[in-house]
């Protein structure tokens, strides 16, 4: 068998939200009607603000840990769990009507058009709200081989920075399992790429544009950050995974 670094790139790994959709801002205003519907304040009395640190810090986390870290960051006398319940009464409106992140859709559909790639979902959300947010774009994620809702699956033990997911992901390919080195992974948030690094993943990482300002933000051992999936021409992709990156 070749070595890890000598392998090409025979599956493809998507992240869904910030990467193929664009939730991020829903996730925003869902999380700031809450707290301020609850009068979330800081020590001086003034309203809380949801702050850049704190959207980067739940970036890709499951709903359980992203319900605790928003209600003890923003001071909410609420439980995760009537956060969780809140919020989602309010993305339920929102998450419809979400939109393809520019350059998605060309991508997704290169890919699968591929005979030696395979292509698949691996997302935090819940199968509750992975269908919410696909219900205007349901032939385009009929592409993928299939689904994996990180907090609504079984198997998935621990959330992003956990490498679990990616794990799960790849293991439910039919035909084999892949060697972890020719798995391509592409996400935007900081912990999703430290959960692709950790399953011994290549990754290439479309960050928020604001990231590009606090740098330190983007982990270490990336394989490729690039501005946006519309920069990143197909083939160019296809020749760096025949190329053994």
């Amino acid at each position: 068998m070749p070595h890890p670094a000598e392998q090409a790139v025979t599956h493809v790994l998507f992240d869904m939200d910030g990467l193929l959709l664009d939730t991020e801002p829903l996730y925003t205003a869902a999380s700031e009607a809450v707290a301020a519907r609850h009068g979330s304040t800081d020590p001086s009395g003034l309203p809380l603000a949801f702050t850049w640190d704190l959207k980067v810090r739940q970036m890709g986390l499951p709903s359980d840990k992203l319900a605790e870290l928003i209600v003890k960051e923003m001071r909410l006398p609420i439980s995760p769990e009537q956060y969780t319940r809140e919020a989602r009464q309010i993305q339920e409106e929102t998450f419809p009507a979400c939109q393809l992140l520019p350059g998605a859709e060309r991508l997704v559909r290169y890919l699968a058009a591929q005979p030696n790639i395979q292509i698949a979902v691996a997302t935090s959300s819940p199968r509750e709200t992975f269908e919410l947010k696909t219900s205007k774009h349901q032939e385009l994620f009929s592409l993928f081989n299939h689904v994996v809702c990180g907090s609504s699956d079984p198997e998935v033990k621990q959330g992003k920075p956990a490498p679990d997911i990616f794990q799960v992901c790849a293991a439910r390919f039919p035909d084999h399992t892949p060697h972890p080195a020719s798995c391509l992974v592409l996400e935007d948030s900081p912990a999703g790429v430290q959960a692709a690094l950790a399953a011994g993943m290549r990754c290439l990482m479309v960050p928020d544009s604001r990231m590009f300002d606090t740098p330190d933000n983007i982990p270490k051992g990336v394989t490729l950050v690039i501005r946006s999936l519309e920069e990143l021409l197909p083939e160019d992709l296809m020749a760096a995974c025949d190329a053994y990156w």
